[in-house]
């Protein structure tokens, strides 16, 4: 969300900003997609689907491409160990 602001970004991904300098280096966090309108340079990646469930309903989870998201089905259990020996 600050680096959408800070680059003029609405919510949908199009550009509302009124500086130059914001549309200047857009290309190291966005994509430019068709309509005029930036995608986030992004991979998500999880053991478990619920955290990649919340950034999709988040107020900017609608500007991640679905290939962006690669999650496991069950998590570690906040156990190190067990994600790096076993299910990662």
């Amino acid at each position: 969300q600050t680096i959408s602001g800070e680059h003029g970004l609405d919510g949908s991904g199009v550009y509302n900003g009124t500086s130059d300098l914001q549309l200047e280096r857009m290309n190291v966090y966005f994509n430019e997609a068709s309509g005029n309108k930036y995608v986030p340079r992004a991979v998500l990646v999880d053991l478990e689907p619920g955290t990649m469930d919340a950034v999709r309903a988040g107020p900017f989870g609608q500007l991640f491409r679905p290939d962006d998201f690669v999650f496991g089905q069950s998590g570690a259990g906040n156990n190190w160990a067990k994600g790096h020996y076993t299910v990662g």
